[in-house]
């Protein structure tokens, strides 16, 4: 959010919450469908108060992909505790995950990064700027976890460490997609355990 548009907000403006709620609306609409009525009304600020707080469309709809991507940085970042085994590890980020994957009033939406940022990417660079940026951030923090794997002995010394986390992360994207394409969570919680097993190796005899 940009410091110098703040004219026109209301006195007890809550940007957090104004943020939240935008989301939201991008989250079910995407882009390109949400519009500034939309916008309007879930935050409960009207068209000035909404330019004066966050910019046009295309900035509020960046600075609630932002925010997003930092949740997400933070989740991952807690599922992805080294004090516990990497199996344990993929299976919490995987939980997480599908915690707001599954997520919606009215259907699952799936991530906000996949299901909206890859959309409109193609036409907005900005947007796939922080799409990308995103997306490495994600595989680097899961790159560092499977490096300490490989030094532990839970992985081969031979694994691709930068390999593997993009594989994790494809498994999200993959979980991501078929949340929001409707698949039931019995189907995507099968789905993760083959990720993990896939990653860490199978547990059956």
């Amino acid at each position: 959010m940009k410091d110098q548009k703040k004219r026109g907000r209301p006195r007890a403006f809550d940007a957090k919450a104004a943020l939240g709620k935008a989301r939201d609306v991008f989250w079910d609409r995407g882009f390109a469908a949400a519009s500034l009525d939309n916008l309007s009304a879930a935050t409960n600020l009207n068209r000035p108060s909404l330019y004066g707080a966050f910019g046009d469309k295309e900035a509020l709809y960046l600075d609630a992909l932002e925010a997003y991507r930092q949740d997400g940085m933070d989740v991952l970042k807690q599922a992805l505790d080294p004090s516990l085994p990497l199996r344990d590890n993929l299976a919490r980020v995987y939980a997480g995950a599908l915690a707001i994957y599954l997520h919606g009033e009215t259907a699952a939406r799936g991530c906000l990064l996949i299901g909206t940022a890859s959309v409109e990417a193609v036409e907005h660079e900005r947007v796939r700027e922080v799409l990308g940026r995103s997306l490495n951030d994600f595989d680097g923090e899961i790159e560092k976890r499977m490096r300490i794997a490989v030094e532990r002995g839970e992985l081969p010394e031979s694994a691709d460490p930068l390999a593997l986390a993009r594989l994790a992360s494809a498994v999200m994207h993959s979980l991501a997609v078929r949340a929001r394409a409707g698949d039931s969570r019995e189907t995507l919680e099968a789905i993760a355990r083959s990720g993990v097993e896939l990653i860490c190796g199978s547990t059956h005899v």
